[in-house]
């Protein structure tokens, strides 16, 4: 929250939310260090400054801050981690310079004594398809544990890392392509913009926006528009197949 607050100059937001999540065995495979399982999420997100991936590489470590000297001593973060670890949870971070910043912690969820957690596998309350579906992730993990997903579902995919890349592809494609699934905040353009290129090569195409800020703060950059389809990364495989034919139609 100090932090959150820190990174805003003058008025801005800071969010704080709460939801329950499950992690499936595809997702965990491919993001070292997490367990399948059903955790419980808070997010605190606010609508600062951000931060570049030089910074984010060190965040959690002991004594680093980008405070000047006397309103910092780097240690905040690295005692959160600390805690979330012993714990046995696992803490996401999504940031971009001038887009803000979420940090998404997740603890293991408490089901009480009487309560059993659900039997039922990701590939058997997942509805899947056969269309083509246009990926856009400039994260390289997030990109390959998404495609996977999709694929598992019967999905065709088109991957892309750039949204040059995807314009690229969408332009070449000789087949239809249904849906495009594209990150929010890219470096070349962001997914509105995106989709507005692909949707001029193909007027029938259905799009969904992903991305690891909450809905909150990506509304109030004004880079998506109120109503649009929205998942919020990370997201199980059931939690994906669902929005994906819920779009779809």
């Amino acid at each position: 929250m100090v932090n959150a607050r820190d990174a805003i100059n003058g008025v801005g937001k800071v969010t704080i939310e709460t939801k329950n999540v499950m992690f499936d065995e595809t997702y965990c495979t491919i993001n070292a260090g997490f367990v399948p399982g059903q955790y419980t999420q808070l997010a605190v997100s606010d609508n600062g400054c951000g931060m570049n991936r030089e910074t984010l590489v060190s965040i959690f470590e002991p004594f680093f801050t980008t405070k000047s000297i006397g309103r910092g001593t780097g240690l905040g973060l690295a005692t959160v981690y600390g805690i979330v670890k012993q714990n046995s949870g696992f803490i996401n971070v999504y940031s971009e310079p001038g887009k803000g910043t979420t940090f998404k912690i997740y603890l293991p969820r408490y089901l009480g004594k009487t309560a059993t957690a659900s039997t039922e596998t990701p590939a058997e309350v997942a509805t899947g398809g056969s269309e083509t579906v246009l990926l856009v992730e400039d994260e390289p993990k997030i990109l390959e544990v998404t495609q996977i997903m999709l694929e598992k579902l019967g999905y065709t995919i088109l991957a892309a890392s750039t949204p040059g890349e995807a314009i690229r592809l969408a332009e070449e494609y000789v087949g239809e392509i249904h849906l495009l699934l594209t990150d929010v905040v890219m470096p070349e353009m962001n997914g509105r913009d995106l989709a507005k290129r692909v949707l001029a090569l193909c007027p029938s195409l259905k799009h969904l926006f992903m991305s690891g800020f909450t809905a909150d703060v990506i509304a109030y950059h004004g880079v998506l528009d109120e109503g649009v389809n929205f998942i919020q990364k990370p997201f199980s495989i059931k939690d994906l197949a669902v929005k994906v034919r819920e779009v779809l139609g």
